[in-house]
């Protein structure tokens, strides 16, 4: 059977493989001379010889068509549109290769490759309206000077940070922790769906498999490998965006992080990377300055750098009072506001409810409104 096998379909059964993580794969590529057909055809005693390579694994390998069905793979692929690109192929992302422990290959929905600078931006998936207004810009105004945008598709900062390119015009990956049959988070089906019409969707995982515990730190390595630069914009101290930027730092990217407020658990992780050597941003340019990029003339660009000018909404005496209660991201919950200004709830209340309906403020789950 291995002998009907060619290069490609050899590296998609590797990778399809469990028990057989990136490490153990790149110690076996080397045993067999990068032969990844030698791999499926090796003898058990030979393969026991690599280093990491238990019996498990060894006999997942040599009876690996008991374990990966490679036609259904195949025939589910075409069915969506999905293509396998090979570490050795010139579409893999180029700074992919240059990691300790580099995927043998990506699953790829989306016609676009990698061709420009990318930057990841992550966060937290609790983010807050400062959060989400940051990294939407961030990637808005990133993606229209040239970069590409890469996140991981999951609920709050990494759907900002998606948006904004897209909003923009511009290029965005996401990396998903599953396998791109499976939607995840379900609630952005149709982000994925427009990503993958205008840049693409990329995972390690074979089709089927669904997101856990190991599958998202190794979904952050390739995030952090893809990318010269990591933005976190919030993150909790025990945050998953903390691994993502443990990743950069060990393969030599920048790190980034946006100062938050000092008592608020959403910018713990950000203020402890910015005390431990990681560049504070809060601005674009200071992104730009970093990375050693000139912002580039309008017709560089070819495309508008400028975005359109929001337009003026009018308050009520009472609602600016409300509205410059949030001064300096503070959280505020009605009674407070009503105690401060020395108004009465009812009166707060409604100014609260034109604020929201002005898209100003929202209320939060915690019953605290936060200014957008």
């Amino acid at each position: 059977m291995a002998a009907t096998l060619n290069h490609r379909k050899a590296l998609l059964i590797l990778n399809g493989l469990q028990h057989v993580g990136p490490i153990m794969l790149r110690r076996l590529l080397d045993a067999y001379d990068h032969d990844p057909v030698a791999v499926l055809a090796g003898d058990r005693r030979k393969l026991l010889s690599v280093k990491g390579v238990g019996e498990k694994a060894a006999r997942v390998l040599v009876h690996w068509s008991d374990h990966f069905d490679l036609s259904k793979e195949i025939e589910r692929m075409k069915a969506s549109s999905i293509r396998f690109i090979a570490q050795t192929d010139v579409a893999f992302p180029p700074m992919l290769q240059e990691m300790y422990d580099p995927p043998i290959g990506l699953y790829w929905k989306g016609e676009y490759n990698i061709d420009r600078p990318c930057i990841a931006i992550v966060g937290t998936r609790r983010a807050t309206l400062y959060g989400h207004s940051v990294a939407r810009k961030f990637a808005s105004e990133l993606s229209q000077l040239g970069f590409c945008i890469v996140s991981g598709m999951a609920r709050g900062t990494d759907t900002a940070a998606h948006e904004g390119a897209l909003e923009a015009g511009g290029q965005t990956v996401a990396v998903l922790g599953c396998g791109l049959d499976i939607v995840y988070p379900p609630e952005n089906l149709d982000l994925y769906k427009q990503i993958a019409a205008t840049g693409a969707v990329a995972s390690e995982f074979p089709l089927g498999r669904r997101a856990d515990r190991q599958t998202f730190p190794m979904r952050n390595r390739v995030v952090a490998g893809m990318c010269e630069a990591v933005i976190v914009v919030e993150s909790a101290v025990a945050g998953g965006s903390m691994i993502t930027a443990r990743f950069a730092g060990e393969q030599g990217r920048q790190i980034m992080a946006v100062p938050g407020r000092i008592d608020q658990s959403s910018s713990g992780g950000c203020h402890q990377l910015i005390r431990d050597g990681a560049t504070m941003v809060t601005s674009v340019d200071d992104i730009l300055e970093e990375l050693r990029y000139a912002r580039p003339t309008q017709s560089e660009a070819g495309l508008p750098i400028e975005l359109e000018a929001t337009p003026q909404i009018e308050l009520n005496d009472l609602e600016r009072q409300v509205l410059d209660c949030f001064k300096g991201g503070e959280l505020c919950l009605p009674d407070r506001i009503s105690q401060q200004l020395n108004r009465p709830s009812a009166e707060v209340s409604a100014a609260l409810m034109g604020l929201e309906l002005k898209r100003l403020v929202a209320k939060r789950a915690d019953g605290c409104f936060e200014a957008h």
